[in-house]
């Protein structure tokens, strides 16, 4: 069957207008054949209205792409994960009625997987990409998931693309490669011709995909939820995980060298803080706002490509969470862990974000083909805790892949009135269970955006002129970066064309980078917005920037002839500072300390580079010293301390060595005395001497 051509255009799409089928674009049908008119929006009630369960073009579409790996997860295959609490701070009982939100003081047990998106299983933890920031609480009321990721914002607006976008990131499906990196012309080409994702590869170029340890991060719920109270009132509400040490990243090139030095270097850090009682440590808030507040706002909050300022919303701190137990094995607990945002209690409830809509149907859907069917709820991860032993569902659904319970009886429908064991009939509704928030919805059912959907660059030129200027060239150099790696031009045209609506001095210097010439900017049908600055974005000089050395590792390298004074005096100080002291050495077996017994390094010289350090001290004698400025991975430990803009602690004998590794003299480099004080933050201003940015 040949299909037929078509030239017209999608009506109704935010603002853009997408490319149809012409003479060199055939038809694009459903796989029974049926052609497309709209492969852009899900079927909605009407333009803000919920998706529907009949749009079957969405259904096909995900189902399939939901299908497509198994068991690996699709997306999100790399992860770690841990056991901990939430416990509330400040009741929330006026705008809620679930349980977990009531008793301050009270915990409720969790388990949170934290991972990369793109990369499968088997790549390596630090690439630049965004990570999946997943929580399950064990609430009495049944399990709560709050899965989002460590950004506020997303690629795209409607679920029906996202398919579109993963298989863009993902390898490239002729070669099998890239893997675990957007430094591809499919990605590229992607987000050129998706305006919608401007915001989003704002950020996925910031230093924010660059964690430098998953404690580190911010988490974010993305969409906006509704929260309901006993008078069935609804509040509108956005989610955040603020982490008690602050947020820090990795510059590139230390990113890149730790994926070399150690693959393993978020899970293995995760662990180990776990294991020593330097348990990761979040607090939940919320930004709570009314639909009349939201529409006055030139942003739809529907739109999850958009985030609200935290300077017009302040993030009400409500809790905190704090994982202290590691799995006992990572396959059961962390790989069988399944995580839908459809798994809500009463009191919490969706909105009508098209992008979260979608998600309702495609995360159940993956984990029916990833965990072998129906029952992945009987698996004991996955189980709800609300009641002693066993899965405490109560239901008549039986039988399935995989089903794990032995039911007695003979009745497996509802309502029923045989008893069994002297016990009444089968379980029934109560008026106290869920229910959903009785929203109004009137209109005509379509494949349309809401107006102000259209609006794609005002945020992105918010949140880019919101940064610091060192980050404002990371993310000018970071975008540099990748679009080097594109091998068609007219996709890096497309991007920098786009990129002149977020910010003419950012498109200047990306072009400039590549050395090319400047297109016309893309042309807009919605006015870019001049919206006020956020500081709140930043992570240099902003509010999560904490200048501490709390929760950080210090790496100290010593060696024979290291004065063991010197060596415990720092390590209390690093200790008392709320750090972790790395001793590293050239050799770990025995070092011999001047003044002291010979002990074990914690690592050995060539395999702890100090990009897997936060702050670096050298104590070493004039012999070692000498000996030292002849051994490369010594050189290199402390050139790239220099080079990444951490404090450099030493002693007076081991200045050759800093002198061999080109260390220039700054307020980061300091005696050993002064050194705890220097080592809780980066010195940026000694960035333009050691690299090049755009």
């Amino acid at each position: 069957m040949t299909a037929p051509k078509t030239t017209a255009l999608n009506a109704g799409n935010g603002g853009e207008t997408h490319q149809q089928a012409d003479a060199d674009h055939p038809v694009l049908t459903t796989n029974q054949g049926m052609a497309i008119s709209d492969n852009q929006n899900q079927l909605k009630a009407n333009e803000r209205g919920p998706v529907l369960l009949e749009d079957h073009v969405y259904r096909e579409k995900m189902n399939h792409f939901d299908h497509e790996r198994i068991p690996e997860r699709i997306v999100h295959a790399r992860g770690t994960g841990a056991h901990g609490y939430f416990e509330l701070t400040e009741s929330l009982a006026d705008i809620s009625i679930a349980d977990i939100f009531q008793r301050v003081g009270e915990k409720t047990p969790v388990f949170t997987r934290i991972s990369t998106v793109a990369g499968g299983a088997g790549s390596v933890d630090t690439p630049r990409d965004v990570r999946g920031f997943a929580v399950k609480f064990y609430t009495k009321e049944g399990n709560w998931d709050l899965v989002g990721n460590n950004i506020p914002v997303f690629f795209i607006q409607d679920a029906i693309k996202f398919p579109d976008l993963i298989h863009a990131a993902k390898m490239e499906a002729d070669r099998g490669f890239p893997q675990a990196a957007t430094a591809h012309d499919t990605f590229w080409d992607f987000i050129g011709l998706m305006p919608e994702a401007t915001h989003m590869i704002m950020w996925a170029m910031s230093d924010r995909t660059l964690p430098r340890s998953l404690a580190f991060m911010e988490g974010f719920g993305i969409h906006t939820f509704r929260l309901i109270n006993k008078d069935g009132k609804s509040t509108f509400v956005k989610f955040h995980w603020k982490p008690k040490y602050g947020v820090q990243s990795t510059i590139w090139d230390e990113t890149v060298k730790i994926a070399g030095a150690d693959p393993d270097f978020h899970r293995r850090d995760f662990f180990e803080r776990i294991g020593r009682g330097d348990f990761p440590t979040w607090e939940l808030g919320i930004q709570a706002f009314d639909e009349d507040w939201a529409n006055k706002q030139p942003y739809d909050v529907l739109d999850a490509t958009k985030l609200i300022p935290e300077e017009e919303i302040p993030v009400r701190i409500v809790g905190r969470m704090v994982l202290d137990r590691y799995p006992d094995n990572f396959f059961a607990e962390t790989e069988q862990v399944a995580f839908c945002p459809s798994h809500v209690v009463p009191g919490i409830d969706h909105s009508n974000d098209p992008l979260l809509q979608g998600r309702l149907f495609s995360y159940l859907d993956t984990q029916l083909s990833r965990l072998g069917g129906v029952n992945f709820a009987q698996i004991p991860i996955n189980q709800p805790k609300n009641q002693s032993g066993g899965c405490p569902f109560m239901n008549q659904q039986r039988d399935g892949h995989m089903q794990m319970q032995q039911f007695k009886g003979r009745a497996n429908y509802e309502p029923n009135s045989l008893s069994m064991a002297g016990e009444p009939g089968g379980a029934r509704e109560t008026p106290d269970g869920y229910k959903s928030f009785e929203a109004k919805e009137e209109g005509n059912k379509l494949r349309v955006r809401a107006e102000l959907f259209g609006d794609h660059y005002s945020q992105a030129r918010l949140f880019f002129r919101s940064q610091d200027p060192a980050e404002q060239a990371h993310m000018a150099s970071a975008i540099v970066f990748e679009l080097s790696k594109v091998s068609l031009e007219h996709v890096r045209l497309q991007v920098i064309a786009n990129l002149r609506n977020v910010d003419e001095d950012l498109a200047k210097r990306v072009a400039d980078g590549l050395a090319m010439d400047l297109p016309k900017a893309t042309p807009t049908k919605m006015p870019v917005l001049d919206m006020d600055v956020s500081p709140a974005l930043r992570l240099i000089n902003g509010p999560f920037d904490k200048q501490t050395l709390e929760g950080r590792t210090v790496g100290i390298l010593i060696a024979d002839g290291t004065d063991a004074g010197d060596l415990d005096a720092l390590k209390k100080a690093v200790m008392k500072a709320g750090a972790h002291p790395l001793v590293i050495a050239p050799k770990v077996g025995k070092v011999k300390l001047a003044g002291g017994d010979a002990i074990t390094a914690d690592a050995q010289l060539a395999g702890q580079p100090s990009v897997t350090v936060d702050a670096c001290a050298v104590i070493l004698s004039a012999d070692a010293a000498k000996m030292l400025c002849k051994e490369t991975a010594a050189v290199q430990w402390v050139m790239d301390a220099f080079g990444h803009l951490k404090a450099i602690g030493h002693n007076d004998a081991a200045q050759p060595l800093l002198d061999k590794a080109g260390v220039e003299p700054d307020d980061g480099i300091t005696d050993l005395k002064g050194f705890t004080d220097a080592a809780a933050k980066r010195y940026w201003d000694r960035e333009p001497k050691v690299r090049m940015l755009a």
